[in-house]
């Protein structure tokens, strides 16, 4: 295994000078996708519709091109799905990956085409492992195994000759043959369809092999290390797997977890931790600086087409977009992408800030429509996460997940936001918690501070803390187990509050 780590590791390093040359230029980069894509969809039917033969600037195409939600697309991409072709795109489209959908109970189902799955999702696991060996020169990662926790598949409803699924399945089952000699489990395990088997079997399977990184979504992946600990009696995974280098991760905020993974997990200083930014849409970022916690660089070359709209905009009926260069620093911004798998103007649903401008890197802010706004505060994901840091180092806790929504005004009473938090490490002090979660979002947030100011109009939180446990009954209640399905952290309803506090209640 150590000719094959020094064999791949050679030829992955080699690809940092393709990184570096839209590094050297990002505005000419983004052109040059921009119109290859115009290009390609010129004759499909929505690239007629819009008249793509005589689009000549990115002015041309924000004029007359609508920006689209999933549910305006849609009518679009269920012809694909029922097997028309040349709709949105003009190369054939044969996979599709479903996302769960946070804001929505209804499953989204996005086109994926051989040049998103090569110049997209594939390019983005090839640079991951770049820019990792380019930080770690000395990584030994191919002397090992990497394991991944993926979703599953199961034939397009609308066409069973096609077949729908995570996109971290799509990218499984399409992986070459020898792929599966350098990750586990067996991709016949990691697509099996029950949460439960897969993961009795992946304990099975990925126990005794010399893991040396994990790619997966942090939730599960707690969920899946904890079970393989309880089973084993070890008292952490470095007992396990004691050349473990890397956990690459994405989908949800990390920041909330690392406590647990730092002390508990994996203790030791020999460990790295890599955040992507992938979803069923496309593969958009890739931490390329380990010391830049949370910031991500924008990958500009895999045929995705970026636009921002900022914040002040998004409620609008037509919302004026950014082009990278027209971009600021430290404001938060709708993304919206046109892609390689014929997604035009396509508002993906969360919300981004650059921290640095050269190079571009950003961080993921949150959810246009995952917040906190019931009394004007706009509390966002990124200012939850800070606070429930915050609020762990101060009482000792370490959090397993979280979700949050308001308690509404009502007969003469106040509101307040209402949380449900479980913790691996209970607070030593709940009060303690409690008053650095509120002092926190106070200090970050100044509408949410303006309307706790003296309790005028919001009390202080009203904190639930749950049994371990209590988050993945709730998910398994709700068919929503693995994969990329991600408990919502934030809602302007009572909708998951409600629901997951019932189920407590009958479990009581």
């Amino acid at each position: 295994m150590a000719l094959l780590n020094d064999v791949l590791s050679f030829f992955i390093k080699r690809r940092i000078e393709r990184i570096e040359e839209f590094l050297r230029h990002p505005i000419e980069t983004q052109h040059r996708i921009f119109h290859e894509l115009i290009e390609n969809a010129r004759y499909t039917e929505w690239g007629l519709k819009y008249d793509y033969n005589s689009i000549d600037t990115i002015k041309d195409f924000q004029e007359r091109v609508p920006i689209s939600t999933y549910e305006e697309l849609f009518p679009y991409i269920e012809r694909v799905l029922k097997g028309e072709q040349n709709v949105l795109w003009a190369s054939d489209i044969k996979w599709f990956s479903k996302s769960s959908g946070t804001t929505n109970s209804r499953s989204k189902f996005i086109p994926v085409s051989e040049e998103s799955l090569e110049d997209c999702h594939y390019r983005g696991g090839k640079d991951m492992m770049t820019l990792y060996f380019h930080n770690r020169p000395d990584a030994k990662l191919y002397e090992g195994k990497g394991l991944s926790i993926g979703g599953t598949l199961h034939p397009n409803p609308y066409n069973i000759e096609t077949q729908a699924g995570d996109i971290s399945a799509v990218i499984t089952k399409n992986l070459p043959a020898w792929a599966d000699y350098i990750r586990t489990p067996p991709s016949e395990i990691a697509l099996l369809d029950n949460w439960e088997q897969k993961m009795e079997q992946m304990i099975a399977i990925c126990t005794p092999e010399n893991v040396t990184s994990i790619l997966g979504v942090p939730t599960w992946t707690v969920v899946l290390l904890e079970n393989m600990l309880e089973r084993s009696g070890k008292q952490n995974m470095l007992e396990i797997w004691p050349n473990f280098e890397v956990f690459v991760h994405g989908a949800v905020a990390f920041q909330p977890y690392r406590d647990l993974f730092k002390n508990k997990l994996f203790p030791s200083e020999q460990v790295t931790y890599l955040e992507t930014y992938n979803a069923s849409e496309g593969f958009f970022a890739i931490q390329d600086e380990l010391s830049r916690v949370g910031e991500m660089l924008l990958m500009l070359d895999y045929g995705v087409f970026y636009e921002f709209i900022p914040m002040e905009e998004w409620d609008k009926e037509y919302p004026k977009t950014l082009t990278l260069e027209e971009i600021e620093l430290d404001k938060n911004y709708a993304l919206v992408i046109s892609t390689n798998a014929g997604l035009w103007r396509y508002k993906i649903g969360d919300t981004i800030k650059f921290t640095s401008l050269d190079p571009y890197r950003i961080k993921v802010s949150g959810r246009t429509k995952h917040f906190i706004n019931a009394f004007g505060e706009e509390v966002v994901i990124e200012n939850a996460d800070a606070a429930i840091t915050e609020a762990c180092v101060a009482s000792n806790a370490s959090i397993v997940d979280y979700t949050a929504g308001p308690v509404y005004m009502g007969d003469g009473s106040k509101g307040r936001h209402e949380w449900i938090i479980e913790c691996s490490k209970k607070p030593d002090n709940e009060e303690l918690f409690i008053k650095t979660l509120d002092g926190t979002l106070r200090k970050i947030n100044s509408d949410y501070d303006a309307k706790r100011y003296k309790d005028m109009a919001l009390l202080i939180p009203k904190v639930h803390f749950v049994e371990n446990g209590t988050f993945y009954h709730w998910m398994s209640k709700r068919g929503k187990l693995g994969g990329q399905n991600k408990v919502p952290r934030l809602s302007n309803s009572r909708e998951y509050l409600d629901d997951i506090l019932l189920m407590v209640n009958e479990l009581a």
